[in-house]
């Protein structure tokens, strides 16, 4: 039988809304099938973070290397340093039939639009403004210039929902798991992912 390749999830959103938590939480799911995409960034690592797990943390000048070697599938930067997802990795596990699923920033998001259409893009939301300022405060790791920079920018992130396919609020870690689900279980199932399997069983390929 021919095999479905992977979807690429897109799980993007303000600077503290809770993106790393809910990716764990998914992940600690038993039976779960997401292949997670380490994201590299040129940020000091936070207490707990650890390299290769978290995120690949490069210096600078490794970075620019990659982007001009047309190494990432995007990169953005944020707030002073870089972030940016490798496109060899993600490419042969969509190939191999796992549903890739990165956690990336708003701008990250935008040009994997341009470059993977057929992505599935889901816009993590804060229940409002002031908890989403509560939750970069209750972090411990940010200057006060630094969140009021990130409240800022999550305004702006707000305003380019539009470009996404679900907009799922996390209220809940829980909750905004199972949404999450329940969306690329869908998703799974839209015509156009499935048709040319069924073309082909049609023409006795399968």
């Amino acid at each position: 039988m021919r095999r479905e390749k992977g979807i690429l999830i897109v799980l993007s959103g303000p600077s503290g809304v809770g993106k790393g938590t809910v990716r764990k939480e998914l992940f600690s799911e038993p039976g779960t099938n997401y292949e997670y995409s380490i994201s590299m960034t040129t940020r000091s690592p936070r207490e707990g973070e650890v390299d290769g797990v978290d995120y690949f943390f490069k210096q600078k000048a490794e970075f620019e290397q990659l982007i001009e070697e047309g190494k990432l599938l995007e990169y953005a930067a944020y707030v002073g340093n870089y972030y940016g997802t490798p496109i060899d990795y993600v490419n042969a596990t969509l190939d191999s039939g796992r549903d890739v699923f990165l956690e990336i920033e708003v701008q990250g998001a935008a040009l994997v639009r341009e470059k993977a259409p057929e992505a599935l893009f889901i816009f993590l939301a804060p229940p409002s403004l002031s908890e989403l300022q509560q939750r970069l405060i209750g972090r411990g790791t940010e200057t006060e210039d630094v969140i009021s920079s990130r409240i800022q920018a999550a305004r702006q992130e707000l305003e380019m929902m539009h470009l996404y396919d679900y907009v799922v609020e996390n209220d809940e870690v829980s909750k905004a798991c199972a949404k999450i689900n329940a969306i690329v279980v869908a998703e799974h199932c839209r015509r156009e992912r499935v048709e040319k399997r069924y073309s082909a069983m049609l023409e006795g390929e399968i």
